[in-house]
């Protein structure tokens, strides 16, 4: 069997050193038919590695295809590539340091190119690397920048530096509108778009293919891509759990796809979830291990956010191009890095949810500590005896630990919100792996929440007074 190459994002020495890669080149071949293309996808989803394999087609490395997709497809011609990872360019302290390590990234690339650029600022750098590349070799230039978002997602916690760094690179960009003539195919990837950002408002020619259904599977695995390519690794983990071949290709998809971009039509798995699930045989939140998600549960807080809606949220077209640093809207931060994804479309809005069982669990796990003040290794003890006290019918138990964590809640973090009590409520009966329906419809009215076992309906309803108008409402309206 092929090794599996957790970590490596360098196509040449995944075939080099035998590891296994799926195969992505028809996509490139398709792209390679235009000219400038822009992609977005969270992190941990193979766009180094999509980068790293476009580098090779255009550096004519015809050798390193052999077996894949476009070997024989396309004419094989060695361009000169500029291949910019802004995610190795660090941002040291100091207000120009940024800009300086821009220009000592370039003036290395430069130099294995034979090439020396004069001291002048990155765009300028740029600029002269393009045309004394085009120069020296007489075929156009390919230009390759990955994590272009990197050096503004790094501080988005500081807007004032998150700016900063936004009007140097913004500038830098600008510059690519002004080398068409010595440019042969441009590629750019990301976690976010940001709108305000010279490389979209400026570049007009720059294709957006993130929502593209034809590129849909770009990145990440398609379920043919995983019955096919782990077909050897996916019978190891039969034998590792004792389980029929159905059984477990229906856990893992529910464990680690239902990520979509094109409104839910086609959905692929992580990788890094795939990877390490069949290098350690067993089901872990791997990707969502990579990155707690701490500002973006703080931004939740602070805008009181209510968190039961975001399985099913819905919204306009609008929310692809509301991501900016001053204005961050949550649900669309949640869907560029990976949180939520594309359900569908209905009446011209979209639906967003959890993506599967990975990141829904683990995220609102996080969520449930912070709300509840809890450390996270106390988390996960805490809603799981809560879940023994319902499904035994331990109702006074349940009412005990119930009340002994909201007691445990600092009184400045809720201000006495019902709705901060609500979103914790949803919290631990979402957490209890039972089924929980919020604001379900009836003929009467709506219930606040349907918590249902095998044998047991539970019917909720939230109020900040008393139990007994809580039970009435019930009653009255027959729920």
């Amino acid at each position: 069997m092929k090794k599996l190459p957790i970590g490596i994002q360098t196509f040449r020495e995944i075939i080099s050193e035998n590891y296994l890669y799926i195969d992505k080149t028809e996509y490139i071949c398709r792209l390679m038919q235009g000219k400038y293309y822009f992609l977005s996808r969270p992190r941990r989803f193979g766009k180094s590695l999509l980068i790293s394999t476009i580098k090779e087609i255009f550096s004519g490395n015809q050798e390193l295809f052999q077996g894949f997709w476009i070997y024989d497809k396309i004419a094989w011609e060695k361009h000169p590539v500029i291949h910019i990872d802004f995610s190795s360019i660090t941002n040291a302290k100091g207000a120009n340091n940024f800009e300086n390590n821009i220009k000592i990234f370039l003036n290395e690339i430069a130099a294995e190119y034979g090439l020396k650029l004069d001291d002048n600022e990155p765009k300028e750098h740029l600029r002269e690397l393009t045309k004394k590349l085009h120069q020296k070799y007489g075929n156009k230039v390919v230009l390759l920048i990955d994590e272009y978002d990197k050096p503004i997602i790094d501080h988005i916690e500081n807007p004032v530096k998150a700016d900063e760094n936004k009007e140097i690179i913004a500038s830098f960009y600008e510059t690519i509108k002004y080398l068409d003539a010595y440019l042969q195919f441009v590629f750019i990837t990301g976690v976010s778009k940001f709108a305000k950002v010279s490389i979209f408002s400026r570049l007009n020619s720059l294709e957006d293919i993130t929502q593209n259904k034809d590129y849909a599977p770009i990145c990440g695995y398609t379920q043919r891509d995983l019955e096919t390519y782990f077909a050897e690794y996916i019978r190891l983990l039969q034998d590792e759990l004792q389980i029929e071949k159905q059984q477990l290709l229906k856990k893992i998809k529910n464990w680690y796809n239902g990520y979509s971009w094109n409104k839910g039509a086609d959905t692929v798995y992580n990788p890094f979830g795939i990877l390490n699930l069949f290098k350690r045989r067993e089901f872990q939140n791997y990707w969502f291990q990579t990155a707690t998600p701490a500002f973006l549960i703080k931004l939740i807080q602070e805008q009181k956010v209510a968190i039961e809606d975001f399985e099913g949220y819905k919204a306009g077209k609008q929310i692809f191009d509301s991501f900016e640093i001053n204005n961050l809207d949550p649900v669309s931060l949640l869907f560029q890095t990976g949180y939520l994804t594309l359900k569908g479309v209905r009446r011209g809005r979209y639906i967003f949810g959890y993506p599967n069982y990975e990141v829904k669990e683990s995220f609102l796990t996080h969520l449930f500590a912070v709300y509840a003040n809890l450390a996270i290794s106390k988390a996960s003890p805490v809603y799981l005896d809560l879940l023994d006290y319902l499904a035994e019918e331990k109702l006074s138990q349940f009412q005990t630990a119930l009340t002994a964590l909201f007691a445990g809640i600092p009184y400045q973090l809720h201000l006495d919100h019902e709705s901060y009590y609500h979103s914790l409520c949803y919290l631990i009966l979402a957490l209890l792996d039972a089924e929980i329906n919020l604001e379900e419809n009836t003929d009467k009215g709506r219930i606040d929440g349907v918590l249902e076992f095998e044998d047991l309906v539970y019917i909720i309803e939230f109020k900040m007074e008393t139990a007994a108008e809580a039970l009435e409402q019930i009653k009255d309206r027959r729920y």
